[in-house]
């Protein structure tokens, strides 16, 4: 007797268990139609033939992709692994693998491996201006690419990275990303006067790295892009980095409506005026607080002065000292006196000895984008006092 009560409860728990596991396992229907939902409030679409549930995996079969205002790109199939629903009827996926991209047109062959999102975050209810109602991800991956053309590979990355980290408080993001090992082969070149340009900056072969940082505070909506570098060996690194302010929630809400308001209007040359005026009306909303441009030389400024004077019969020098002569007759007309001879003399300093030159623009407070557009059509020399630019050399 006990052997056929102990025999029925382990079938009774085994049939509740199999009825548990179907009642909690993944509606597919459901997690395509959310995931396109969160895509359309950023003006695109995503549709696929089927999703096919394995567990914790879905498979989007035959998945094509349209942006905003683009055409509808075939993708392929994609895997969705680590799926799981939210208390809320949002979506959590570890990972999405995308197939990878193997094309050719007129000649030239693009491919592409290793391409993944990760840590998608997909909500239940999206289109608003709060985090939990936008779609989200934590990683970027691409592994190698290429562009060959006849045989010759023409460009490559090795790897591509992309992080976005959410603030333990919610305040904000944090974010960077890289371009490892990018090459690019300029040998080929068929124009005669830009293969000898190519040829005597030693430009033949490029080769080095794209980097970027920065930081996101939602309630302000303060950018902050530290670092956007192009860093290449016997070339330079030139970095970028700018900070701007009122880039809120409800900016990208008003952003993403506007987009979308364009798209669904078929009279496109109406939709394009109308999407500029709303365009203008929301950069007023912005400010400027600050932005900077440094480079950072490492041999191409003297190889760039010699084959600049070689096309006028002088020397790399005798170019460095016309171009220093030259520089205040150009920005007298500009009608900056203060900065002009800021500017003098970092170019002096620079072409002396050139390691770097550095470009900050800084103003003691936010300066809304209105004003900077008002003192360009009114008063542009004012512009340099106005954001509080400063020019220096080998600092």
């Amino acid at each position: 007797m006990n052997f056929y009560r102990t025999t029925r409860l382990m079938l009774s728990s085994a049939a509740f268990l199999s009825l548990a596991g179907s009642a909690f396992a993944l509606d597919g229907a459901d997690l395509l139609k959310k995931l396109n939902a969160a895509y359309a409030a950023q003006g695109g679409t995503i549709s696929a033939d089927s999703v096919d549930i394995d567990g914790t995996t879905a498979t989007l079969k035959n998945v094509s992709v349209k942006s905003a205002g683009g055409e509808s790109l075939a993708v392929g199939e994609v895997t969705l692994s680590g799926v799981e629903e939210d208390e809320d009827g949002g979506y959590y996926i570890e990972e999405a693998a995308f197939p990878d991209i193997n094309t050719t047109k007129d000649g030239v062959t693009v491919t592409a491996q290793e391409l993944t999102l990760g840590g998608i975050s997909i909500p239940a209810t999206p289109g608003g201006d709060t985090l939990d109602t936008m779609m989200l991800y934590e990683t970027a991956h691409t592994g190698p690419l290429k562009v060959v053309k006849d045989g010759a590979e023409l460009f490559s990355v090795l790897e591509s990275d992309v992080n976005l980290t959410l603030r333990e408080d919610e305040s904000g993001f944090d974010f960077d990303g890289a371009f490892k090992s990018m090459k690019a082969d300029l040998s080929k070149a068929e124009d005669p006067q830009s293969k000898d340009a190519i040829e005597k900056l030693a430009l033949q072969h490029i080769q080095g790295d794209i980097t970027m940082k920065g930081a996101w505070e939602l309630a302000p909506g303060t950018i902050d892009i530290s670092e956007f570098a192009f860093d290449f060996t016997n070339i330079g690194k030139l970095n970028l980095g700018f900070k701007i302010s009122g880039y809120t929630m409800a900016f990208v809400k008003s952003l993403q409506d506007a987009m979308k308001q364009s798209e669904a209007n078929p009279n496109k040359e109406e939709s394009q005026q109308a999407l500029g005026l709303a365009m203008l009306g929301l950069m007023q909303q912005l400010s400027f607080e600050a932005a900077q441009v440094r480079f950072e030389d490492a041999s191409i400024t003297k190889r760039a002065l010699d084959y600049a004077g070689s096309q006028q019969n002088i020397s790399g020098k005798q170019m460095a000292d016309s171009l220093k002569a030259m520089t205040p007759i150009m920005l007298a007309q500009l009608n900056i006196p203060e900065l002009q001879n800021a500017i003098s003399a970092a170019v002096n300093t620079f072409l002396d000895d050139p390691k770097s030159l550095t470009v900050k623009a800084a103003p003691e407070k936010p300066v809304p984008f209105p004003t900077i557009v008002g003192a360009a059509m009114g008063a542009p020399n004012t512009l340099p006092q106005v954001l509080g630019v400063k020019v220096t050399a080998n600092d």
